[in-house]
């Protein structure tokens, strides 16, 4: 094949050199060309940042660029500049190592590919960031009940300002009120994860999307950076945004294998009720931006909104610190119920008998039987079995853990000592009462 006569090369130079994609966030614009990404922050004052300085922006990039270099260093490779023929004033970028769209965690999970190993390795570098971060009172400042309650009444004011202006979720009030109750009764606890080294410098938002999986290990990108106190979080609020999104790309079951390993890898003991708690607060705060998104006429983010308040209120609940009174006369079946409720809820059981002989130095396996009312049943020992359990009991409360009581709870005073437990631990109370035929109780108590 020949060239026409006279023919020119007219090729551009958009042919000639690797086109650049676009991305664009409220807050920055980012450029993909060949192997490396630009981000370029925009000059903009939306309150909770102000970019309109170059100066302002050029300590923004080197802020992005130092703590994101904790998660993913050979991605973060520095502050450029970008300079204009027009001006001779340079625009500060961050410069870094594009990572593979194909790998993004997002994708593979609404891909089915299987992620556990990725999870693993996430929740292990997550865990290992987490023991090396500084801590100071600044950090721990951001941990406590009070912080953590201030964060909430915050979302909650803004959510409410939208009302008129788009539909708000149902369950509001409930969601508002299951918080309260968690937080109020919970003080011990979140004491306790500051004086174990819990709160850390951390992440503060941890989404799929930003989770490269790459052959040599996961690159965790894109860390809050604009405000510190943001990201002073508990390590496990902090592994709780990412366990959250999961449930939002629809696979709770990965969600739960990620908190078991962050949990597992990081030494953390913490309650279950500790960490619904925090998948809730991501997903309020994730409802509170599709909210805003949907006044903003955002197609779609009205539904997300109402998911997010969904699972909102789903965590909330399943969250609840609960005491279960189990009672009834012995023979009655109580032990064994409450012994079967402990396993199934997966909570803690403390039963009287033990107890007692705990409290005498007697070991558990030897019998302690003696007449009603003599031995260790006389009413000075039942007494103090009975403050006894109820004050571990309150402890256990306090600190986040369900707790099945497994007593004869025949003496009105004594339950109504237990309901001032759960009144003062916020704890919901179910009181359940063992009867059988007088023939069925002497018939086992015969057998024993």
């Amino acid at each position: 094949m020949t060239e026409p006569a006279g023919r020119k090369d007219t090729a551009t130079a958009a042919d000639r050199f690797p086109r650049a994609e676009m991305h664009e966030t409220h807050t920055a614009v980012v450029l993909l060309f060949g192997e490396h990404a630009y981000k370029i922050k925009k000059p903009v004052d939306l309150g909770f940042l102000d970019h309109t300085t170059q100066a302002a922006r050029e300590a923004a990039c080197a802020q992005e660029v130092a703590l994101n270099r904790r998660f993913a260093e050979d991605v973060y490779l520095g502050v450029g500049e970008l300079r204009m023929p027009h001006t001779d004033e340079a625009e500060p970028l961050v410069v870094m190592r594009r990572m593979p769209a194909d790998r993004r965690l997002s994708r593979l999970v609404r891909e089915g590919a299987d992620v556990d190993d990725v999870l693993r390795a996430v929740a292990r570098q997550l865990a290992a960031r987490h023991a090396d971060a500084p801590r100071s009172p600044e950090v721990d400042a951001q941990g406590t009940r009070d912080a953590l309650l201030s964060r909430w009444e915050a979302s909650f004011a803004q959510v409410r300002a939208l009302d008129g202006e788009v539909p708000l979720p149902d369950g509001l009030d409930e969601t508002e009120r299951l918080v309260r109750r968690y937080l109020a009764g919970r003080e011990a606890l979140f004491d306790t994860r500051i004086r174990e080294g819990r709160i850390v410098d951390g992440h503060g938002d941890l989404m799929a999307e930003d989770v490269f999986c790459l052959d040599d290990g996961p690159r965790i990108l894109d860390c809050l950076e604009f405000d510190d106190r943001l990201r002073h979080v508990d390590g496990l609020d902090d592994a709780a945004f990412l366990a959250m999104d999961l449930e939002q790309l629809g696979v709770p079951e990965s969600a739960a294998h990620f908190l078991a390993r962050y949990s597992e890898y990081s030494g953390d003991p913490a309650p279950p009720s500790l960490w619904h708690h925090y998948v809730s607060y991501r997903a309020f705060v994730r409802a509170k931006v599709s909210l805003i998104q949907s006044r903003q006429g955002a197609p779609g983010a009205g539904a997300a909104a109402r998911r997010l308040a969904t699972a909102t209120l789903r965590h909330l609940r399943t969250s609840a610190v609960g005491l279960t009174l189990v009672g009834g006369l012995p023979g009655s079946g109580k032990s064994t119920l409450a012994g079967a409720l402990a396993d199934r809820l997966g909570v803690t059981l403390l039963s009287s008998d033990r107890l007692r002989k705990e409290l005498a130095g007697i070991p558990a396996e030897q019998s302690a039987a003696a007449p009603y009312g003599e031995g260790l049943y006389t009413p000075e020992w039942t007494d103090r079995t009975y403050t006894e359990l109820l004050d571990r009991a309150a402890a256990l409360l306090s600190a986040g853990e369900s707790v099945v009581l497994d007593a004869t709870w025949s003496d009105p005073g004594r339950r109504e000592a237990a309901l001032r437990t759960a009144e003062r631990t916020r704890a919901d109370l179910v009181a359940l009462h063992c009867r059988v035929p007088g023939e069925v109780s002497r018939a086992r108590l015969t057998t024993r």
